[in-house]
């Protein structure tokens, strides 16, 4: 299965390339489904919360964020029932509930992982998800990874195994252990989690970003760039939407698509030829002249093919060099286009690595060389960070 996550700048039209895009892949003879959280007509009618075929192999659905919130949190509030009522806690009932900041996050995760693994009527060839805007987007993608580390941490895993001993020890105690729902539902968590993760680093999974060409886009996607390769988020193509022709005798029309025709050209330059170490396709969809609305219209939009996506995973770009015979140093270098040294922060702790970049931040497991050894230097040059680490003598063994 292929998935396409379509994010962008708002305003420059991402929802109308996600549902493209689908209806291409649809019209190609794959079965494809759009998910968006956008409640608008652009396929020609309202999306309902449930899959329906728009036009010949096209199924979409709304990602509705309050109705999975009320579902998720009367699930959770039924599986802790027996502590709830231990406390004397009264119960919310459906009809109270209003969704809280960040449910819209989960509800787009979740939504991805049940199409992922073909319970949304699927299974489908080809899921195009409509995510938010591209700054809101890098740390949703990064979100499972975070969640999954909160959870080993607060509940380990191997905590589960005194199972047995938590009737004793909370007579020893009189006080109640740890309910037995909690480790089932972060179990539950962690594999849902898991299933996400996995298929944001699937090679079957692309990222495009949809901008419409000009000074303020360009500031955007420089800002984000770094952000996207901190968390191994590689970008198939960036679809420069709403091109005007190159040509016109309108001079205002004319001024405007020379700044597109400038800011095309450092987008080639930056993205085009050596984007993310195998080239990121810079795409452009003409401007409609008109509004676009219903499957007609978007079947006019020159969207890129789901069929020509690379099978090239998401990671880290990063790689290890030993230089402890020249230097008696090992050094990691981790490439972050985009990134400046005003914007970096670098912290260890213990095996891990906790590494800021703007707005963004990551916290990276040490390889198993570097646990044995402490950080020398630092450096940022052209995109790309290098960590200088040097062996700890009591750790590594004598070279003879």
């Amino acid at each position: 299965m292929r998935t396409v996550l379509v994010t962008g700048l708002g305003g420059a039209g991402r929802t109308t390339i996600a549902a493209a895009t689908a209806l291409a892949a649809a019209s190609s003879g794959r079965r494809a489904l759009l998910l968006s959280p956008e409640p608008g007509d652009v396929l020609g009618a309202p999306l309902g919360r449930a899959p329906e075929e728009r036009a010949p192999g096209l199924w979409a659905a709304r990602i509705d964020a309050a109705v999975d919130f009320r579902a998720e949190f009367l699930a959770f509030q039924d599986r802790g029932a027996a502590l709830l009522d231990l406390l004397g806690a009264t119960r919310l009932a459906e009809e109270e509930l209003t969704p809280l900041p960040g449910s819209e996050q989960f509800a787009l995760l979740r939504a991805v992982a049940r199409a992922a693994d073909g319970s949304a009527d699927g299974p489908y060839d080809v899921v195009v998800v409509d995510l938010p805007p591209l700054a809101q987007t890098v740390p949703l993608l990064a979100l499972p990874e975070q969640l999954r580390r909160y959870l080993r941490r607060l509940l380990p895993p191997e905590r589960q195994a005194a199972r047995a001993l938590r009737p004793v020890l909370a007579q020893l105690a009189g006080v109640p252990m740890p309910a037995e729902w909690l480790y089932e539902t972060a179990a539950r968590w962690d594999r849902e989690l898991a299933a996400v993760e996995a298929l944001i680093a699937d090679p079957g999974t692309a990222l495009r970003l949809v901008a419409e060409p000009g000074p303020t886009a360009n500031d955007a996607l420089d800002a984000a760039r770094a952000g996207l390769a901190l968390h191994g988020l590689r970008v198939e193509a960036v679809i420069a939407n709403r091109i005007l022709p190159a040509h016109s005798p309108d001079t205002w029309l004319a001024g405007l698509a020379a700044q597109q025709t400038k800011c095309l050209d450092e987008w080639y330059g930056a993205w085009g030829a050596d984007g993310w170490g195998s080239g990121t396709d810079v795409h452009r969809v003409a401007h409609a002249g008109r509004e676009v609305r219903g499957l007609d219209d978007l079947a006019l939009l020159d969207v890129p093919e789901v069929v020509d996506l690379p099978e090239a995973p998401g990671a880290l770009d990063a790689d290890i060099a030993d230089r402890r015979d020249e230097e008696g140093i090992l050094v990691w270098s981790i490439r972050l286009p985009g990134a400046t040294k005003e914007g970096l922060g670098l912290v260890r702790r213990g095996d891990e690595l906790v590494l800021t970049v703007g707005p963004f931040r990551r916290i990276l497991p040490l390889p198993s060389a570097l646990r044995r050894c402490t950080v020398s230097g630092a450096a940022l040059a052209d995109g790309v960070l290098t960590l200088r680490f040097t062996p700890d003598p009591g750790l590594w063994p004598q070279r003879g």
